[in-house]
């Protein structure tokens, strides 16, 4: 495709969308003004039962499911009885499975029910989402729903679609974090996942109770660094935390990709992650340096009595792995911690006014997340623990206290759930499918058995080889699809269900292995993914026959040394700042 006549398919589509949107929009208010009158509450707080219900959609960053208590992990992490709440008084999902495992990406394809190589944004380096394309929020509010987004929201450009925005910009700081408030910038005392906790009560307490809402609250945490609530630094008692069975995974068993990572706790992993690095004059402890006096007081005083020991004993080899490995553990479940709490007063709100019988309120993260499976921290990757996002949701009256579900599902079902709730007609550009069937515990005969995955950015951060795959129950299909490097892998989850063993190419799994193969070129075409992937895709630095354009091959278990991630964590430009 040339430069000219991609410029002019990209401008066809955007006014295609444009003009979509605007037809769309005139539908929603259509049916807000037929259904408006169910609307009128019949006490201050609560909409009757044949209202449309409110939406609560709490969202966090990185949250693995094996750190909530409710998924059952046999390492027991950390107690969530908060969260565990949704899953006891509604349903968790055992098989949420998101189309492009990092941070901007999978929340473009939340809001536009669309997978990345379609919503226009695919990585965290050089995408910017259009604001001006189809979002549920629109249709939401188009058809009479107050809409809110308080927290991260990580798409470089203004949120659209939303009465009341208050957002962190790029990553946001965990201490005493810049936000800003419908385009102001605003600074806030304090830790950031209460501060997004108190935003959201405030912003309940002061709605339109005359009308049904969408109130989108997005933590930060647990994001990388891991920096804990001051009041949770104590919580775990120095607890010794039991180790994955792959810690020391060596990659044997598998091809280059895995081999050439730098996300790895041996090597990636720097002194501001493991909470060792030297405070700098006038600034505070850890990555954003924003601890008053009295925090830094309080941090370092549980810090450096353990840090000094640390460094007495100087470790190295596995055993600095395994000392990192308890660090990590120890910051991660300490800042999930605080999610929990303010979960749980989040949802005594909604008890305690009588709106929980008609809200839906859902918790889900953006993509999993590894808590040292592999010898790996962030995402990214196809394989389970990075693939697999918590999902739970709550809504009383519709879906049965305490059930499971098993079926694959996707971040790329969200927008369409809530617009089938709503009442709100679901765009035929969207891509995925309501879930309100499974809900109600009826899943329809043809829902998905495969699913498709996609995952662009490359060299940096953390050196991941772009890939797509095709998933199924028990089977994945990966293709890793660097120019000049193309290859594949394949894993039985059922006889390897740690993915240690690629068996691609062996002769018991060449009927698979076509099978999967076919089904991913059906998946491709019926998802629309170009056939070739435009280098954009990819991010800011350019990938030429294997050689990459920014640092080359990090070699075996990646490099070496103080990896800096991709930037920063974030700046009060509102843009998407760190690439993590």
């Amino acid at each position: 495709m040339t430069t000219q006549t991609a410029a002019a398919t990209t401008a066809a589509a955007t006014a295609t969308a444009r003009a979509t949107l605007t037809a769309l929009t005139a539908l929603a208010a259509t049916t807000a003004a037929l259904v408006a009158s169910s609307d009128n509450p019949k006490s201050p707080n609560q909409n009757p039962k044949s209202a449309r219900p409110n939406i609560v959609f709490i969202f966090s960053d990185d949250h693995a499911y094996a750190a909530i208590s409710a998924y059952g992990d046999a390492r027991h992490l950390v107690d969530t009885p908060q969260l565990d709440r949704i899953a006891k008084e509604g349903m968790r999902f055992d098989r949420c499975l998101v189309t492009n495992s990092i941070c901007g990406p999978s929340r473009a394809t939340v809001i536009t029910g669309k997978y990345s190589h379609l919503n226009g944004f695919m990585n965290n380096t050089n995408s910017r989402f259009d604001g001006s394309q189809t979002t549920f929020p629109k249709l939401l509010q188009a058809a009479g729903y107050q809409t809110a987004i308080i927290g991260k929201w990580h798409l470089q450009t203004d949120p659209t679609g939303y009465d009341t925005w208050k957002i962190l910009p790029g990553q946001g700081q965990y201490y005493n974090p810049t936000m800003i408030f419908n385009g102001k910038k605003v600074s806030m005392p304090g830790y950031v996942t209460d501060i997004i906790a108190d935003l959201t009560l405030d912003w309940l307490k002061k709605r339109d109770t005359t009308r049904p809402f969408l109130l989108m609250m997005h933590n930060k945490a647990p994001h990388r660094h891991w920096e804990p609530p001051l009041r949770y630094l104590d919580a775990d008692h120095d607890r010794v935390y039991p180790e994955p069975p792959t810690l020391m995974d060596d990659y044997t068993g598998r091809g280059p990709a895995e081999h050439e990572n730098d996300m790895n706790i041996r090597h990636t992993m720097t002194d501001e992650d493991t909470k060792l690095a030297k405070s700098k004059p006038g600034k505070g402890a850890g990555k954003d340096g924003r601890l008053t006096p009295a925090q830094q007081a309080e941090w370092d005083k549980y810090y450096d009595p353990r840090n000094a020991a640390f460094r007495a004993a100087n470790l190295k080899g596995d055993d600095l792995v395994r000392w990192k490995y308890q660090r990590y553990m120890h910051d991660y479940t300490a800042t999930v911690r605080g999610i929990d709490e303010n979960v749980g007063r989040v949802l005594d709100y909604l008890d305690k006014n009588g709106l929980s019988d008609n809200t839906i309120v859902i918790y889900s993260s953006d993509q999993g997340f590894y808590t040292g499976e592999h010898n790996w921290f962030d995402k990214r990757w196809i394989f389970e623990e990075s693939l697999r996002t918590p999902f739970m949701a709550r809504w009383p009256g519709v879906i049965k206290p305490g059930t499971v579900n098993t079926d694959i599902v996707s971040n790329l079902d969200f927008a369409e759930t809530f617009l089938e709730a709503a009442g709100v007609p679901v765009p035929a550009e969207m891509q995925g499918r309501s879930l309100l069937p499974l809900f109600r515990g009826a899943t329809p005969p043809d829902w998905r058995k495969s699913f498709y995955y996609e995952y662009y950015e490359y060299p940096s951060p953390h050196h991941v080889m772009p890939h797509e795959g095709v998933v199924t129950d028990r089977y994945k299909l990966v293709h890793f699809i660097v120019p000049g490097r193309e290859y594949y892998e394949l894993f039985d989850l059922q006889t390897d269900p740690h993915e240690l063993t690629s068996v691609y190419g062996k002769f018991d799994y060449k009927t698979v292995q076509k099978d999967l193969e076919a089904e991913l070129t059906r998946l491709k075409a019926a998802y629309k993914v170009p056939a070739t992937i435009p280098p954009r895709f990819f991010g800011n630095k350019s990938i030429d026959g294997g050689k990459t354009g920014g640092g080359g091959k990090t070699g075996k278990g990646g490099k070496k040394g103080k990896n800096k991630s991709g930037g920063g964590d974030g700046d009060d430009t509102g843009g998407s700042g760190e690439t993590d």
